[in-house]
């Protein structure tokens, strides 16, 4: 996108591991354009502590900024167990596209524990604030009312102030495992499982497409 700066956050293989906590703080300026990808994926491993790791996620989108979130995806490995939290502060006329993609396990193995909150403010009022859990300890995970067996769940929330004259009017589905719902507020919000990485970036693709 012409005038839009980008970002890309490279890890280190060996974090998050069981017992660290990581921070990621992310400020968009007045009237800037922003794009923050990842280099690779991110795999929370287990450590020698007992204790979770922890990942915090703090970005702020000033007034007429745009600020697209865009990293790889997080993999629960077997016998890591994560928290990660996701806080977003949005000024009014601001823009965010944010993606969030948890696969569950590496192949043939089943995953570790992994709990997400996402929390999201526009103008000083909530937006969204969700909380998902998975793998060993999260009750009914895998059953058909969540994942129905998928291993592979991510999410795409889109804001902006063009919502508040042009919403989303219903919610809707995108192929067999996706859905498009809109906010209370300018903003829109697709969720998607998928047997795998590939399958579930195209249902979050084809969400994309369709918000524009």
């Amino acid at each position: 996108m012409d005038g839009e700066a980008r970002v890309t956050v490279v890890g280190a293989m060996s974090a998050p591991l069981g017992g660290d906590r990581i921070a990621l703080e992310v400020t968009a300026g007045p009237g800037t354009r922003l794009r923050i990808g990842s280099a690779a994926a991110t795999i929370a491993l287990p450590g020698r502590s007992a204790g979770p790791a922890h990942y915090e996620i703090r970005l702020t989108v000033a007034d007429g900024a745009t600020l697209r979130w865009l990293p790889e995806p997080l993999i629960s490995a077997h016998g890591s167990d994560l928290r990660m939290t996701t806080r977003v502060e949005l000024a009014p006329t601001a823009r965010l596209v944010l993606r969030e993609e948890q696969i569950l396990g590496r192949t043939g193995e089943s995953p570790g524990h992994l709990t997400t909150r996402l929390t999201v403010h526009r103008a000083g009022r909530p937006l969204l604030d969700q909380e998902l859990a998975y793998g060993p300890g999260a009750p009914g995970w895998d059953g058909g009312a969540v994942l129905g067996g998928h291993r592979a769940v991510g999410q795409l929330l889109v804001v902006g102030p063009s919502y508040d004259t042009s919403p989303v009017a219903r919610p809707r589905l995108l192929g067999e495992t996706a859905v498009l719902t809109p906010l209370t507020g300018p903003a829109a919000l697709a969720t998607a499982v998928a047997p795998d990485a590939l399958q579930l970036r195209r249902a979050l693709d084809e969400a994309a497409a369709a918000v524009g």
